[in-house]
């Protein structure tokens, strides 16, 4: 009953007999207990009652005989028919499943009439208590919650790496695209109304494969360029030849949208089902809010890749003290697991935002307080936003 039923299902596909007998008798456990209790109590009776007649015949009918010869059938039934056998089973439930099954399997045929006419009465007495009983596989299922404690106390077993990336799938569930996203204050535009010329440095200037287009500061998004579509116009400008901005209009993506709040593994499977990689986030009214690329989700599961723009490997680097030195618009989730540290994540989701909360407006430079414990001071705000923070740690 404690084998670990996984590993039995995983043995059962290599093909292993013992396995095989061993998960059809858990199939039917009602029947399983049956035979093994009918066996038990047979054997339990038939030991009581021999010891009776042996003690009768050796040393007579005294009432002190009769009940040392109990005393010692049921000192010797609970050693050695009873507590070791379980404790040796308890200790290796696997091997003793395999072992026992080959011996309950032809047992459970044989005595399978017995069996059925008790299990009768057991199936009325249930009923009459309104008792209703499954051992089917869903009782064995597990939730995101319990699978998540399995790998993590499966130290023993798996990497740190793939145990890491594992429970970071499991947290996809519970992740939004809004938790990832390149905010909008920080997302790296092309400007239509420029000049062709700068529009094509800008793009080969660039650290990012696709850029989101517009007209000027207007919110309204026209689509996205992939700097490799246009490296063909590249030949064009050197040799002299200006190209047109219908050129580019012709390799420009259609901007792909997505709501916020959407759970991050969803979007995974959108990126996949629509072919897309790079998804801007508009919030209930239709208002940009940020930028989300398939290479973020990817992050979330098996961590930052290398190639990273200037802007995002600066975000935060460490002072001679032992502090660090952060921007404010840096991802709460991002801290928490880079810097070892446990900031709020169930409201704002940048340092900015928290600050603000916390404050209820823009505080002044050289302002210290704390937040959970951890010791903040803000070391630069600007434009109605947090600029940097020196986080003491």
């Amino acid at each position: 009953m404690s084998v670990n039923r996984y590993r039995l299902r995983h043995l059962v596909n290599a093909g292993h007999r013992g396995a095989k007998l061993a998960s059809e008798l858990l199939s039917q456990t009602d029947k399983l207990l049956g035979v093994i209790l009918l066996c038990n109590n047979f054997a339990n009776a038939s030991s009581a009652t021999l010891v009776a007649l042996i003690t009768v015949e050796l040393f007579g009918e005294g009432e002190w005989v009769l009940m040392i010869g109990t005393l010692a059938v049921t000192f010797a039934i609970l050693v050695f028919s009873e507590i070791s056998p379980k404790v040796i089973a308890a200790a290796y439930p696997e091997k003793l499943a395999l072992f026992s099954s080959y011996i309950l399997y032809p047992l459970l045929r044989v005595l399978y009439p017995v069996v059925w006419f008790v299990n009768l009465f057991v199936s009325g007495i249930l009923k009459l208590l309104r008792i209703k009983v499954s051992f089917q596989d869903q009782a064995h299922a597990v939730t995101t919650e319990e699978l998540r404690s399995i790998v993590s106390d499966a130290a023993p077993f798996i990497p740190l790496q793939n145990r890491t990336i594992l429970l970071n799938l499991l947290d996809l569930e519970d992740i939004t695209v809004d938790d990832v996203m390149t905010a909008h204050t920080m997302v790296e535009f092309v400007d239509f109304d420029q000049p062709i010329e700068h529009i094509m440095q800008k793009l080969t200037a660039s650290h990012h494969s696709r850029l989101p287009v517009r007209h000027g500061d207007h919110e309204d998004i026209i689509g996205v360029l992939h700097v490799r579509k246009v490296l063909h116009l590249l030949s064009h400008l050197h040799a002299g030849e200006v190209p047109e901005k219908s050129a580019l209009e012709a390799v420009m993506n259609q901007a792909y949208y997505i709501p916020a709040g959407t759970p991050l593994y969803t979007q995974l499977q959108q990126f996949q089902k629509h072919q897309e990689r790079i998804a801007l986030i508009v919030d209930e009214y239709g208002e940009f809010k940020g930028l989300l690329t398939l290479e973020d989700i990817l992050e979330e599961v098996v961590g930052e890749f290398t190639t990273q723009s200037p802007s995002r490997v600066g975000a935060y680097h460490q002072d001679e003290d032992g502090g660090w030195l952060v921007d404010g618009s840096s991802a709460l989730r991002d801290l928490n697991r880079k810097l070892q540290l446990a900031l709020p994540t169930d409201g704002p989701r940048t340092l900015n935002g928290l600050i603000v909360e916390y404050f209820e407006d823009i505080p002044e430079p050289n302002t210290s307080f704390k937040i959970g414990e951890h010791r903040l001071e803000i070391l630069q705000s600007q434009d109605r936003i947090v600029k940097r923070v020196k986080i003491f740690v």
